[in-house]
């Protein structure tokens, strides 16, 4: 689109009138020179008088084509300013075809309005996408400004708000009851609430965005129920398929020899080894009973973990103590600087018990070594345990509850070390070694607590 050029403006014409000025006083000059010799000259009247208007005629149309070649222009670069600077990208200059200053300027000037034109139009569908964004996911979007007013909500947002976006705008973080989760502390928290449109617990996040210059708040609110509830079920269902099997693998053989013995009671005629039947049918239901009990003994005590009793614990005593309490191999120890932290210490060494104990009947197949060690990270104990077994086939299921790879296992002592470790704000990961064979299993703590 071509810009006409407006005159109309006093400051424009007062400016047109200068250009005018100018060009007429620069060849003034020239034509007054030219007259003179005209006028003294031994020309006839007629011949004066023709040329007097020819040498007129020539200035005026070189002052006005030199006002043509610069105001034009000119006035152009100033409409397309002013209209870049109401926002206006659309519209462009005529293109010039010389090479001169001004024609430069005016490529420079379009060039300048199609890349503003782009970034606007970026910005506008960026933000486009980000308002749909905003709308259709399922959390709770506010925004508040300096003074916590509500300057911004998503439709999630109104719905656990219960209220439309028209009443909620403007009005105060305490008079939407959002003033709790815009509290000063961490800022990703989770927290129980009741709102308009639901309640339950909820992960709340909140950040500082600017917008014109000034500091404004972003608060977000996730549901956690879902995706408790569903986290719930699979757990339960974990649970349930591992006491299911384990009920199974100890009621099959129960229930058969029961039967048979049942059967072999009520026959008038029994065979003369009937009594040693009697004695292996009631041998291994008592083993079957047995092995039922230790597994729910096992699930009890991982059921029922008691919170840790902080105290003092000296790491170097401790980790030699249980290093000199497994007597089947010989533990060496890589000694670490003299370090005490807040720990309950008998679940501190029960968890070390359970690693050098793994580590030991892994390297007693492989008749290799295990190593056991300490190091201080910044703020952080590292304890490692380190042997020369054949390593783990999977490590996806080491801390499912009763998972186990070793026979007669009961698959709770790493899921019940890890529970330790986490319990001391620290944690526990077992993988294999990359310098060899063998495992390593990694036990981190806080030096503070």
């Amino acid at each position: 689109m071509l810009i006409k050029t407006d005159t109309k403006t006093p400051f424009r014409l007062s400016h047109d009138r200068r250009i005018f000025i100018m060009a007429f006083v620069a060849g003034l000059p020239g034509a007054v020179i030219a007259l003179i010799l005209l006028w003294t000259g031994a020309f006839t009247p007629k011949v004066q008088w023709t040329l007097t208007v020819l040498i007129v005629s020539v200035w005026l149309g070189l002052v006005s084509e030199l006002r043509q070649r610069v105001v034009f222009p000119l006035q152009t670069l100033s409409n397309l300013l002013a209209a870049l600077r109401e926002g206006d990208y659309s519209i462009r200059g005529r293109d010039a075809r010389n090479a001169d200053a001004l024609a430069e300027v005016m490529r420079e000037v379009n060039t300048l309005g199609q890349t503003l034109r782009d970034q606007r139009m970026g910005a506008v569908e960026a933000t486009a996408l980000l308002r749909k964004v905003m709308e259709e996911i399922d959390v709770a979007v506010f925004a508040f400004d300096g003074e916590r007013r509500l300057v911004l909500v998503n439709r999630a947002g109104q719905r656990l708000l219960n209220m439309p976006s028209e009443r909620l705008v403007g009005l105060g973080a305490a008079d939407i009851g959002l003033a709790d989760c815009l509290r000063e502390g961490p800022t990703t928290r989770l927290m129980d609430a009741v709102f308009p449109g639901g309640s339950g617990r909820w992960e709340v996040r909140t950040t500082i965005f600017r917008q014109g210059g000034l500091p404004h708040q972003l608060l977000v609110l996730s549901d956690l129920r879902r995706a408790l509830r569903e986290e719930e079920l699979k757990a339960w269902q974990r649970i349930v398929r591992v006491i299911g099997h384990e009920l199974n693998n100890s009621l099959a053989p129960i229930k058969s020899i029961s039967g048979s013995l049942q059967s072999l009671l009520k026959r008038e005629l029994r065979p003369g080894d009937w009594q040693e039947d009697m004695q292996r049918g009631l041998s291994v239901i008592e083993s079957r009973s047995e092995s039922l009990s230790r597994f729910m003994a096992a699930y009890a005590q991982l059921a029922k973990l008691p919170p840790p009793k902080l105290q003092p614990v000296d790491i170097g005593a401790l980790l030699r103590r249980v290093a000199g309490l497994e007597t089947r191999l010989t533990v060496s120890l890589n000694p670490g600087p003299d370090l005490t932290i807040q720990a309950d210490s008998d679940q501190l060494e029960q968890l070390v018990i359970n690693l050098v104990k793994n580590a030991v009947d892994a390297s007693l197949e492989t008749k290799g070594g295990v190593r056991l060690g300490w190091q201080r990270s910044g703020d952080h104990l590292d304890i490692g345990v380190q042997d020369d077994g054949g390593g783990l086939p999977n490590t996806a299921n080491l801390f499912v509850p009763f998972f186990t790879t070793k026979p007669g296992g009961s698959g709770i002592g790493l899921v019940l070390s890890r529970q330790i470790a986490e319990a001391h704000g620290g944690s526990l990961a077992l993988e294999n070694r990359a310098d060899g064979a063998g495992c390593v299993a990694r036990l981190r703590l806080p030096i503070q607590m």
